[in-house]
């Protein structure tokens, strides 16, 4: 059973913070990583993680930033919910389609 533990955004920033400062301290951006990872107490691919999306929202690295990915997340949801609603509008209109098909001549 895999359990998940929330961090605070407080807790993640210091977190990068220290690795970018101590990077140059060891041989690489992992072993620093792993190192700080050990020390604060959570896994390193958790911290390489947290450290790859803040080089995305500095412009460092290719991809989409924070607050792009969260839009994009907003606007798939939107795009869901119009479909579902397009869906029942549909079949909506197919039942009254056939029940004023299905009605008698005046």
């Amino acid at each position: 059973m895999k359990t998940t533990t929330k961090y605070s955004p407080e807790f993640r920033e210091r977190a990068v913070r220290m690795v970018f400062e101590h990077q140059g301290d060891h041989e690489s951006q992992w072993s620093a990583i792993v190192s700080i990872a050990t020390k604060i107490g959570c896994t390193g691919e958790t911290l390489r993680k947290w450290v790859r999306q803040a080089e995305r929202d500095q412009g460092k690295r290719p991809g989409l930033s924070s607050s792009e990915r969260d839009r994009l997340k907003e606007l798939e949801r939107e795009v869901r919910e119009l479909k579902r609603a397009n869906e029942i509008l549909r079949k909506a209109a197919a039942f009254f389609a056939q029940a004023e098909l299905d009605r008698p001549p005046k």
